[in-house]
């Protein structure tokens, strides 16, 4: 053993280093992303560990490696469950060989997703166990616990970590590379379980349901599902937490006096003998959670099992709030124990920091043209989940709709099918093309819609942190391989006009845009440009004050964060500024000049 000072994720990922881990696969999403990128750095060699195409893609990749007896990993996001939620369901019926844990970063807030979704709530709709660590050094044990459990039980296991775990930091024991677990997978033998029939479903589903009963009361004697008794005065009062709210709830206790706390480490299958011992004596508890009411609910159906008697207070009743993260300031005051703030009264307010487009994004240039090409026409311009989202805000305001990745493809063609004089526009990102749009482009084809797609080909995955895709030709092994041309598989599908365009040669850019939306059918415009921090800056531009008129052209138009307005005259911050030179061609006067494209 040795101590290391990590982040939540890279525990996690030692966890199932230590647990022997055979395969990796997932699809990146904050908070999760950590997790995968930390064993592809530490692989010893023998670990398979991939960016699969989509979630989906990695269950699935998952799937066939556990059937051999490996012990598999599958990382993502909240969101990234509902996409990988058609292979789990079945795969929950027809089960696992070797173990297999599903990480799944939930994020209260949310932070930087478009959902509070809860894994918690998943995990019992798919009836599969659900670990959900308080700490990060419980999160690395809890890790090689689930893949025992997983592998004993035959069943795929949820481990469920929050932004708060991901990304939080402790100094920690960890085992040395020689005390890891070793696998030694049998490999893939043929049998009829791996095939899933209604008959089999119908016995497996029996199983399932006869395993989680027996499961609940295993899970009552897990270690971390725990009773932290009461202090001081006696008291009838207890409180029911979990993950990161137990530290928010302990922190927020008075340690001489305060109730009796109960702690779920496995919220399903809910440990139903633990909790029944805790509420013996008690006449009320408070039940500290995030996300969904569902300790609350659990605590419930229990008390209606076993006909008793309790007041029981959350977010059903208004107790706690019914969405965003809590805090220890915010449990403090749950628990009657307001933390004491202190007077910040002189203190300066903070700056207002709204996100935004990097200085030099190629993005910024792309949304320009389409909006300066279909400016007076009657237009909808469909986005999607990436940077370019962030085309939404002002002055761009080039994002109509957002749903959920790939969706802004098939809601151009709903669009279009009723209101058919509109020119729909459809916005996706290079890596997100290959995760989720490429279905959407070709249900566009076969069912003749009219639609400009605009694939934004920054060349890598910059929203959660510059991972490679398809398209860029190196795989998360290290490996080089031949990238998968977005033109090719466009014109694959059917398409006859696919167009690929520099985006930051601005009158280039437009008039591509004008000429093939003019088209009929479903047509595409590739605007390929480097992520500006793949793109080594070229110098930066510069306002000649004697030439500006102060029409503030560049500022009103771009939104660019270098830049800035001051004395009546347009000014750029140089240490922002990548010299893109898109601000160069806006200006009506000439007035600004010095920078050079990226290349």
């Amino acid at each position: 053993m040795h101590e290391e000072f990590l982040m939540g994720n890279e525990a996690i990922a030692l966890g199932a280093m230590a647990a022997g881990v055979n395969l990796v696969a997932g699809y990146p999403g904050t908070p999760s992303t950590e997790v995968l990128e930390t064993i592809a750095k530490r692989n010893p060699g023998h670990i398979h560990v991939e960016w699969s195409i989509n979630e989906k893609a990695a269950m699935e990749v998952g799937a066939g490696a556990a059937y051999g007896g490996n012990r598999v990993l599958v990382t993502m996001k909240q969101v990234g469950l509902n996409v990988a939620s058609d292979p789990l369901m079945s795969l929950a019926y027809i089960g696992v060989k070797g173990g297999m844990v599903i990480l799944v970063a939930d994020d209260p807030g949310p932070i930087s997703s478009q959902t509070e979704q809860d894994t918690r709530t998943f995990a019992e709709f798919a009836k599969i166990p659900v670990f959900d660590p308080s700490s990060v050094s419980e999160a690395y044990t809890m890790m090689q616990d689930a893949f025992a459990l997983s592998e004993e039980l035959g069943t795929p296991v949820f481990f469920r970590a929050t932004t708060r775990i991901d990304h939080g930091y402790e100094a920690m024991q960890v085992k040395d590379t020689d005390e890891y677990h070793v696998t030694a997978p049998e490999g893939f033998v043929k049998d009829s379980r791996w095939v899933i029939f209604p008959k089999l479903s119908v016995v497996n589903h029996a199983k399932m349901e006869a395993r989680n009963a027996e499961l609940s009361h295993t899970l009552s004697s897990y270690p971390f599902n725990q009773i932290i008794p009461a202090a001081g005065a006696a008291t009838k009062k207890g409180i029911l937490t979990h993950g990161i709210n137990f530290a928010y709830t302990m922190d927020a206790l008075n340690p001489e006096e305060h109730p009796a706390v109960c702690k779920i480490a496995t919220p399903f299958p809910f440990p139903e003998d633990l909790v029944l011992d805790f509420i013996q004596d008690l006449d009320e508890v408070l039940c500290i959670e995030e996300l969904d009411p569902f300790l609350e609910r659990k605590l419930l159906q229990l008390l209606g099992k076993h006909g008793k008697k309790l007041t029981v207070h959350g977010k059903l009743d208004g107790t706690v709030k019914p969405s965003g993260e809590n805090s220890v300031d915010y449990v403090a005051t749950l628990v009657g124990n307001p933390v004491k703030e202190d007077d910040f009264t002189d203190m300066p307010e903070l700056p207002i920091r709204p996100p935004v487009l990097c200085a030099g994004c190629p993005h910024r240039a792309s949304f320009y043209a389409v909006k300066t090409a279909m400016a007076g026409q009657k237009t909808i311009f469909c986005g999607d989940i990436g940077c370019y989202t962030l085309g939404n805000a002002a002055p761009l305001d080039m994002c109509d709709t957002c749903l959920c990745m790939g969706a802004g493809i098939n809601i151009a063609q709903g669009v279009y099918h009723t209101e058919p004089d509109t020119k729909s526009f459809a916005f996706v990102g290079d890596s997100t093309f290959f995760a989720s749009g490429i279905t959407g482009v070709i249900n566009a084809y076969y069912n003749q819609a009219d639609l400009t797609l605009v694939v934004l080909d920054n060349h890598t995955t910059a929203m959660t942190g510059q991972q490679p895709h398809p398209g860029i030709g190196r795989t998360m092994m290290g490996q080089d391989v031949e990238p998968v041309s977005i033109e090719n598989v466009l014109k694959g599908i059917g398409l006859k006009t696919v167009v690929t365009v520099d985006p930051l040669d601005l009158d280039e850019a437009v008039a591509t845009v004008k000429k093939v939306s003019s088209m009929d059918g479903v047509k595409a415009i590739i605007f390929r440009s480097p992520c500006i921090v793949l793109a080594k800056p070229r110098g930066h531009s510069f306002v000649d004050p004697y030439s500006c008129i102060g029409c503030k052209a560049c500022v009103k138009k771009l939104g660019c964060p270098a830049l800035q307005f001051r004395d009546g005259k347009a000014s750029i911050d140089d240490t922002l500024c990548t010299g893109c030179t898109l601000c160069e061609q806006v200006c009506p006067v000439n007035a600004i000049s010095g920078g050079m494209k990226n290349v």
